[in-house]
């Protein structure tokens, strides 16, 4: 078995490992010598994002499909590149998943939304992941391809977590009164995906999401408390002097469902809540 991956980031790597624990060989692409260089590093194969003869060959050998890489302003380039290859090489995959994020559903003020609920981007960002969504459901429905869409929150564990903002003195501990957000294990996310590829559903869309959406404050909170550090008073987001992309992020407020992906897939969180999460990376990192 076969997995390719279109776009080898934090997601991408987790999952590869979890299914080369399990016996698939893994080829991913790449942009840049680095990236080459990291992805043999790991054990996988390199391939150039842009090279289709080396995509189509690769293709000709793959069960499952993953997207990570984000749209931009002509949509998505794994779509773009990788379905000329499958027509060339006419190599098409059981399983086609695309990472896309809870963005689509826009603000909700803090209200509860589920994957049937109206997609409101309020972002240039996540508007552009609604239309590559539609795009990856359009072309599965085109090429009989059994396309699955994952929307996920702010992604977190080893090497990417509050701790590693704290110990940077990084960490801001943002006043946003009402503002709440899902988040999810990057463990958990690859979990959910092998779910999906155990139970593949054509055109299925999942929210891939923890138990609890929690304010950015009390997270930071809590990992200061694991770590023994004194946490970094609130700012308040009007003096928080944040990024356009961050402000953008704390415009929005919503609790995301993840009940489908339970119900459907037989998939739960590993870690549940931010806590669950944090403690096993604190507990591995001292092991």
């Amino acid at each position: 078995m076969r997995l390719l991956i279109f776009g080898y980031g934090y997601s991408g790597r987790t999952l590869a490992r979890r299914l080369a624990a399990e016996g698939w060989t893994v080829a991913a692409t790449h942009r840049r010598a680095d990236g080459a260089a990291a992805i043999a590093a790991d054990g996988f194969e390199p391939i150039g994002a842009d090279d289709r003869p080396a995509l189509a060959a690769a293709l000709s050998q793959t069960r499952a499909l993953l997207v990570t890489a984000p749209p931009g302003a002509d949509g998505c380039p794994g779509l773009n590149a990788l379905v000329p290859a499958m027509a060339q090489a006419r190599a098409f995959p059981d399983w086609t998943g695309y990472l896309s994020t809870t963005g689509v559903y826009g603000d909700r003020r803090g209200g509860w939304v589920n994957e049937r609920s109206r997609l409101a981007a309020q972002s240039v960002e996540g508007a552009r992941r609604v239309g590559a969504e539609r795009d990856w459901l359009d072309v599965g429905r085109g090429m009989g391809l059994t396309v699955a869409i994952f929307r996920l929150p702010g992604i977190y564990g080893p090497g990417r977590s509050a701790f590693d903002r704290l110990r940077a003195g990084r960490a801001q501990r943002i006043a946003a009164p009402g503002q709440v957000f899902s988040r999810i294990h990057v463990d958990d996310l690859a979990a959910g995906l092998a779910a999906s590829l155990a139970r593949p559903r054509a055109g299925g869309i999942y929210n891939l999401c923890d138990d609890e959406p929690a304010p950015n404050s009390d997270v930071i909170a809590h990992a200061a408390g694991l770590l023994g550090m004194t946490p970094p008073p609130e700012t308040p987001l009007s003096a928080a002097n944040l990024s356009p992309a961050a402000l953008r992020f704390y415009a929005e407020s919503k609790r995301v469902s993840n009940a489908l992906a339970k119900a459907e897939l037989g998939w739960r969180p590993a870690f549940p809540t931010y806590r669950e999460g944090l403690r096993a990376i604190l507990a591995a990192e001292r092991a």
